[in-house]
């Protein structure tokens, strides 16, 4: 069935990344049988979490891990977490949160925005920020300074496009926090395959997606310490009903952590190594293009991203704009543009698609030049 025609929806080539508002990601054919399957039948919901559990615990170092809708939703249960453990009053007692600990404590750079602003999602666990430093950055010291207050948890984002500022020492603030024996959340959100890495800073979460590069249905990993995991999962009597994991979300995300788990990894990064050195080539011919380059990942994901300088920001919104009226609308990484720059992530798209990207660059900078 094709969607796009029976329901007539635009047809994207999606170069913008794992981006919420154009579908995220394309789960593979084996994870697409797996939740077909999941739908036609009845399974018992905690067997499916626990599943989960082992799996994720057997392909790192976690003690425990859960699923929830998605990363926002993980974001306010670990929250929610921190205040009332599984204690079931507690758990109910919440949004309102007076006699609880609830102070989270957060770097001002880390205050993003991904549809809504971080804070809404401390806010609806009944939580008040704390925001600490400044668009500049934060030190270790002013997490310190803010951790020694009774009633508080800290809350730490991985560094990306949307994080300002300078980047934050994450192991520094994690062993703040447990010095002052404060639960430290790290939201990882895209960082699927550095699970191991942000477990190894001590923190007592890592939330993320499964969406993204894990290529999964929707839903987010909450990925930590046994008894915080516990609390999580507590928080589906209270305000975490709404934001409760599906049958086919389950069943879905252990067939892409079975893909995972069976993957090649260097044959993966070579994969989209020689996507982007293919289309630099390509584009770098093109007229109007100063210079084509890889841009690592600046979270530290193993691939990069295709960068094209134009010769002005007006010319790169006006190809920008070019590229998403056409059909197939391709969209790109918009956050280079004020700086002259046309990001491309090519990690779900194939040659077919790579080619009728640049086949529109052409005839888009055919006009301008």
């Amino acid at each position: 069935m094709d969607l796009h025609e029976r329901y007539s929806l635009t047809r994207i080539i999606n170069a913008a990344g794992t981006f919420t508002p154009l579908g995220v990601s394309r789960s593979s054919e084996r994870v697409r049988r797996v939740v077909d399957a999941a739908l036609g039948d009845f399974y018992v919901i905690d067997e499916l979490q626990r599943a989960v559990s082992d799996t994720i615990c057997a392909q790192t170092k976690a003690e425990a891990a859960s699923v929830t809708h998605c990363v926002a939703a993980a974001i306010t249960l670990a929250v929610a977490a921190t205040m009332t453990g599984d204690d079931a009053e507690r758990v109910a007692q919440l949004p309102e949160a007076t006699g609880l600990a609830d102070r989270v404590v957060i770097p001002a750079g880390h205050v993003v925005n991904y549809g809504h602003s971080i804070l809404t999602a401390i806010r609806m666990a009944g939580a008040r920020p704390v925001v600490v430093g400044d668009e500049d950055g934060c030190s270790v010291d002013q997490i310190d300074q803010a951790l020694k207050q009774e009633g508080t948890a800290c809350l730490l984002l991985v560094s990306s496009r949307l994080v300002r500022g300078e980047p934050v020492d994450l192991a520094g603030a994690v062993a703040c926090a447990r010095r002052h024996n404060r639960p430290a959340i790290i939201d990882g959100a895209a960082q699927d395959m550095r699970i191991d890495e942000l477990l190894a800073t001590g923190a007592d979460l890592v939330l993320v997606s499964t969406h993204k590069y894990l290529a999964s249905p929707t839903a987010g990993l909450m990925i930590g310490r046994q008894a915080l995991v516990r609390a999580c999962r507590a928080q589906e009597q209270g305000i975490g009903r709404a934001m409760k994991a599906t049958k086919e979300s389950l069943c879905g995300v252990l067939a892409a952590l079975e893909d995972r788990a069976g993957m090649d990894a260097a044959e993966w990064q070579q994969e989209q190594a020689r996507k982007v050195a293919w289309f630099m080539r390509r584009a770098q011919d093109l007229n109007g293009v100063v210079r084509a380059s890889d841009q690592p990942d600046p979270s530290g994901m193993p691939f990069s991203r295709a960068c094209l300088a134009l010769d002005s920001r007006q010319a790169a919104q006006s190809l920008a704009e070019t590229l998403e009226n056409g059909s197939p609308s391709i969209r790109v990484m918009k956050h280079g543009l004020d700086q002259g720059q046309l990001l491309f992530e090519l990690v779900p798209l194939d040659q077919d698609e790579l080619v009728t990207i640049v086949e529109r660059l052409r005839d888009a900078l055919s006009r301008y030049t």
